[in-house]
């Protein structure tokens, strides 16, 4: 073999070579293939596709036109890296499912959430989105640089005017050598509010901007847990944003249910999460499921049906299917990009200031190349007024020169024209003579002349210039913005999150008897008259009612006490805020209970460090403990131990107490004993306690509640027919633990067993809520107090199928603020909603929304009937009050 020749051979370190090779293709990967620019927030590939669509003519009023067509075009001119890439690429940009806003539209196979892929490019046609028309606008007005094409046969635009956020908007993904992309889409509405607060205060703060942005906003829709992941990935650029399937828990009839699923989170293959699900099934993973249906169509959308067995769980089972499933997985946030040709980690507030600074540098081009224009005409303009001024002479000399060169010499001698102006009288047509055309001039080149001070001006101020951008955001903003589809989930579900994100308000959390909690804010509730029907507080299911409710602030914490014992925590704001009317969400959701444990009690507390406070335990057995509060300051998701129990027993309730007050145990059977919580020695959070009540055959614990031994408290007797009292603690004498109390109330068939025993200082609100949902608020001042013996009167009137199911109080701190907050709405409502708060006793409670108004003929007889038999009852109750209490006293002796 012949040796080359020695001017040939350049010697080099391999080192050196492979490093500097290296970094050529690793910069040539990140710059021309990977990573979008800040700017339009597209790569190469994709802006080469819009500009090639742009090229060929192909708008939304055109015709669609094969996809090989479009992709052969761009490949010939401006991307040499195969057919499949630009394919791929376009049809990812035509994919609902892929991209918040589309930008081409494509007609045929496009694939599915499925995994399914395209058809051939053959096969299907594509053409511009109309939002693409708002990347392009103005590209033909100077206000981008051109480059070069691949070979230097074209020129293609190095940016795109982009008159919309697209990094933001449509997100970006890509992996280039030693990095990689990941950025979510968002709404574009909240994305446009941003950037417009942005360009009045570009001093803004991260948590100011998330007031516009609220997180990303996904084409499925969706759950998005907490906003603690948002807010770390908009601070430093990087964060894991936790996704979540929607799934709802249906009633199927005959006690069974089942689990509809209709939205995924974002990039999870359906048919994939599908098949996991039934592996899962098969290995006896997952319990409970009989059958599982995907019954998507494009007339229901999104619809996976999950038949869960008839004595399964459908709450356990769903939790077990976001742990194990796609059903919930996480979004990695990696915002890189390239600015200024180098990639760069960004921040939210880096990503929406370069994309401003990008449309004041279109405006600002754009505004010069229309002024350049303007002026270029004005300047033709004023040489044909000249010419029009002196025709006879110009025709003179037209028709004197011999050629066309020494014509135009002699205008711009004579006149002191441009060869531009003289080139134009040249080529002026005659009919450019008549007066009208003359006019039309003269108003042409004033117009001009206000046009051009008009942009002047504008490059003159830089305020004026920033005013357009806005303007022009906002009417991209007014005719393509939408509705958030992905929810953010502000509960349970994220145990970091930032408090300072959280306004501070008063709130009502309701427990049902299955377990679906949910919190409204205090207000939903307005006060009532005694013995009216109630406001519908939620919608139960069969067989469920509302158990537990409490009020607290968003930033208190709540403690859940469960019937074996465990304790665990949530704050206020991490229980999801439903309406009115909702069910809730089941709280295995949110706190990881067994299949067997219920929530026996909530507490809201403020300090879970407090030294000075303790909590005290009663169980249905009638034991009863003391620990301090400070014991459960640290409490796992999955809950610790905080009572023991012997035997079969359960935890009844929990208080809270500040270490000097009286414990009051009531039974069902109306039996109370009252001794002093001093009595009872502070016991470790694991102990079983000791005898508080001994019980007679039969009956069990009810009611645990605290009151101070100086204090005017009353005890409140609540039954569960509705009827109820008022009797000063004072009454029930102290005695000591473990004794078998004495009377309360009697129990008779018109009343029942006592379903409540709270304390109470005649200055809170009560709740009373009832197996059907119905909830009605009352004045405690309205409740009559009688002897510690009697039976008590109607607090809400209930139907034969009716009970009450829990009572709460409301405190005067938060009835004030309550009060403040609700006063402005007040002062708007009409005069006739102040008057009855009762609805007619011939409608069903249980299907009852409270009503403002009422026919008064349907209502005053009934009414002044019940007031005189509750009076005459009231009577009886006292005049034989103190016969009873003798006879009481007696007995208990």
């Amino acid at each position: 073999m012949a040796e080359l020749p020695e001017s040939r051979i350049n010697e080099r370190n391999i080192t050196s070579e492979m490093r500097e090779s290296f970094l050529d293709y690793a910069m040539s990967v990140i710059v021309s293939r990977a990573l979008p620019d800040v700017r339009d927030g597209m790569k190469p590939v994709h802006r080469r596709i819009l500009y090639g669509l742009n090229e060929q003519g192909m708008t939304p009023d055109k015709p669609y036109k094969k996809s090989a067509r479009i992709v052969g075009d761009v490949m010939g001119k401006y991307h040499p890296h195969g057919d499949s890439s630009i394919y791929e690429a376009m049809v990812r940009m035509a994919q609902d499912f892929s991209y918040r806003y589309p930008l081409v539209d494509g007609q045929g196979n496009f694939g599915s959430m499925d995994g399914d892929g395209a058809a051939a490019m053959r096969y299907t046609e594509a053409r511009m989105a109309k939002m693409t028309l708002e990347m392009l606008k103005d590209l033909n007005k100077d206000t981008i640089d051109f480059i070069d094409n691949y070979d230097g046969t074209e020129r293609e635009p190095s940016v795109l005017p982009s008159r919309f956020p697209n990094l933001l908007v449509n997100g970006a993904s890509g992996i280039a050598v030693g990095m990689a992309t990941n950025i979510p889409p968002h709404n574009l509405t909240e994305v446009i509010n941003g950037i417009i607060s942005l360009s009045y205060n570009p001093d803004l703060t991260i948590a100011e901007i998330m007031e516009d942005i609220q997180g990303p906003d996904f084409p499925t829709a969706g759950i998005i847990l907490g906003k603690s992941g948002i807010r770390r990935a908009y601070e430093t650029g990087r964060g894991s944003v936790q996704m979540r399937a929607r799934a709802e828990i249906e009633e199927r009839g005959g006690g069974r249910q089942r689990i509809i699923v209709s939205e995924v989170p974002y990039q999870v293959n359906k048919a994939r999460m599908i098949e996991k699900i039934a592996e899962l099934v098969r290995d006896k993973k997952i319990e409970g499921i009989t059958d599982l249906r995907d019954e998507t169509s494009l007339r229901t959308g999104v619809r996976v049906v999950i038949d869960i067995r008839k004595d399964a769980n459908a709450s356990v089972v769903l939790n077990n299917l976001y742990k194990q499933t796609p059903l919930q997985t996480s979004f990695g946030v990696n915002m890189i990009a390239l600015v200024n040709g180098r990639p760069k980690l960004i921040n939210i507030k880096e990503a929406l200031e370069q994309y401003l600074d990008h449309q004041k540098v279109v405006v600002r081009r754009r505004t010069e190349y229309n002024l350049k224009k303007a002026q270029d005409r004005a300047h033709i303009l004023e040489g044909l007024r000249v010419a029009l001024d002196h025709i006879d002479e110009i025709i003179s000399i037209i028709r004197e020169s011999e050629t066309d060169k020494e014509a135009m010499t002699r205008l711009q001698e004579g006149f002191k024209l441009s060869e531009r102006q003289a080139q134009a009288i040249l080529d002026m047509r005659l009919r450019r003579l008549t007066g009208l055309e003359r006019d039309k001039i003269e108003d042409e080149y004033n117009n001009l002349i206000e046009y051009i001070k008009e942009l002047q001006a504008i490059l003159a101020d830089e305020e004026r210039l920033l005013q357009i951008v806005r303007d022009e955001l906002i009417d991209v903003r007014d005719r393509f913005g939408d509705e958030r589809r992905t929810e953010i989930q502000l509960g349970g579900l994220d145990s970091i999150e930032d408090e300072d994100l959280i306004p501070e308000e008063q709130i009502v959390i309701t427990l049902s008897h299955n377990n679906y909690i949910k919190r409204l804010p205090v207000s939903t509730y307005r006060a009532q008259n005694r013995g009216g029907r109630g406001v519908q507080g939620m919608n139960t299911l069969e067989e469920d009612f509302v158990s537990q409710l409490v009020t607290m602030s968003t930033h208190d914490n709540v403690l859940f006490f469960t019937n074996k014992g465990r304790v665990y925590k949530l704050k206020g704001y991490e229980v999801p805020e439903l309406s009115r009317q909702s069910k809730g969400i089941p709280i295995i959701n949110a706190i990881e209970l067994d299949s067997d444990e219920k929530i026996s009690t909530m507490i809201a507390v403020k300090d879970l460090e407090s030294e000075e406070d303790y909590l005290i335990f009663a169980t249905l057995k009638g034991r009863v403990k003391r620990s301090a509060l400070s014991n459960f300051s640290h409490i796992n998701k999955n809950g610790k131990i905080a009572i023991s129990f012997k035997n079969d027993d359960e935890l009844i309730a929990v208080r809270l107490t500040d270490g000097n007050e009286d414990v009051l145990i009531g039974t069902s059977h109306a039996s109370l004993i009252r001794f002093s919580e001093q009595t009872l020695r502070p016991l470790g959070r694991t102990a079983a306690g000791v005898k508080g009540i001994t019980l007679r055959e039969g009956d069990e614990v009810v009611g645990l509640d605290v009151a101070h031994a100086s204090s005017d408290d009353e005890l409140l007797v609540v039954t569960e027919n509705g009827y109820g009292k008022r009797t000063p603690v004072k009454d029930y004498r102290l005695s000591n633990r473990g004794g078998k109390g004495i009377k309360t109330a009697t129990i008779t068939e018109r009343n029942g067993n006592i379903v409540c025993i709270t304390s109470v200082t005649g200055e809170e609100d009560l709740m009373i809520v009832t197996n059907s949902g119905v909830i009605i608020r009352i004045d405690v001042q309205d409740i009559s107090q009688n002897g510690r013996s009697a039976q008590g009167v109607r607090l809400i009137k209930l139907s034969d199928d009716q009970f009450v199911s829990t009572v709460a109080k409301v405190s005067e701190e938060e009835k004030k603020e309550e009060a403040l907050e609700t006063s402005e709405a007040e002062q708007g409502e009409d005069e006739i909603s102040n008057e009855s708060e009762t609805i007619a006793d011939d409608q069903t409670p249980g299907n009852t929304i409270h009503t403002e108004t009422e026919d008064e003929s349907t209502t005053t007889d009934d009414a002044n009937s019940t007031e005189r038999q509750e009076l005459r009852q009231d009577f009886m109750d006292r005049v034989n009050e103190d016969i009873e209490n003798e006879d009481n006293d007696e007995s208990d002796e």
